[in-house]
């Protein structure tokens, strides 16, 4: 499915966009799914480099080829769940849809809101395999892995927060066990129980450990313990980067030229209906003064 072109188009696609969104929140709190969901969205995104442009956000994770990558063990489950919604939205591409639903994972578990532009287009193409990151490996892996998608150190610990939800599973990666003692809630607690060192039943990789070996890494984990709204901003901010690697969002401009117009039209239009007997929809009335 390739992402709306038209004015009326992209009208419908937010539209669609936003009854996912909805179905998405119901989904993942029946389902208890939000570590998985949020995981799905990372990895589909954790492929990009941006030297060869290619990798990123594009819903290639969903091939077979790339779910049986090794970082990707498990993550069938999370592509079966997302074929609900999709089944009922098909125009919403998987790239969005898998983005959305790690943006709604992070929200619905008590995080940072996240902006969502939507628009990504799809790909059939995976990615060769072994451009995410290694749980097993150390500081200058992290830096490898991040720098090649254009990501900085601050990124790199602002996302590894994301470890609030969720647990290791041994046969996924080896390791077992949660990283904090409320799994099923996105808050600081990764980064309070880093600094505590070891602690029985919680799980500490060694990307985890690393991030307090390393003295630039480690000023952002003190920071994050001590300040969840920090961390809440930083989050929300590196999430973003991260969901929208390669992707070429609307600028600045057109986004506040579109809503300005928007809400005049919708003004109009409410004083119209209050002034006769006529109701005439927004959409048409703007498109009609922005052809």
């Amino acid at each position: 499915m390739a992402a709306p072109q038209s004015v009326k188009e992209k009208h419908l696609y937010l539209k669609e966009i936003e009854k996912a969104r909805q179905d998405l929140r119901a989904l993942i709190y029946s389902k208890n799914c939000a570590p998985i969901m949020l995981r799905l969205a990372w990895h589909d995104a954790g492929t990009y480099e941006a030297k060869t442009k290619t990798g990123g956000p594009n819903g290639s994770i969903r091939n077979e080829e790339e779910l049986k990558h090794s970082a990707n063990n498990g993550l069938k489950i999370a592509v079966d769940l997302c074929e609900e919604v999709k089944a009922k939205y098909p125009k919403i591409t998987y790239a969005d849809l898998y983005q959305l639903a790690g943006v709604v994972a992070v929200e619905v578990t008590g995080g940072p809101s996240i902006d969502f532009v939507p628009g990504r287009k799809d790909s059939k193409k995976s990615p060769p395999e072994g451009r995410l990151p290694d749980a097993k490996l150390g500081a200058s892996h992290l830096r490898d892995t991040f720098y090649r998608m254009g990501l900085s150190d601050k990124d790199i610990v602002a996302l590894s927060g994301g470890h609030t939800l969720g647990r290791a599973h041994q046969e996924r990666s080896g390791f077992d066990g949660p990283w904090t003692k409320d799994p099923a809630k996105f808050d600081n607690s990764y980064f309070v129980e880093l600094l505590k060192g070891e602690s029985r039943g919680l799980v500490k990789l060694p990307t985890d450990k690393a991030l307090m070996m390393d003295p630039k890494f480690r000023s952002y984990v003190e920071l994050y313990a001590k300040d969840k709204d920090a961390f809440f901003r930083d989050y929300a901010e590196s999430h973003k980067k991260l969901s929208e690697l390669g992707f070429k969002t609307p600028s600045l401009g057109s986004k506040v030229g579109i809503a300005v117009s928007i809400a005049v039209v919708i003004t109009l239009a409410i004083v119209w209906d209050q002034l006769t007997d006529f109701n005439p929809d927004p959409y048409l009335v703007w498109k009609r003064f922005n052809n």
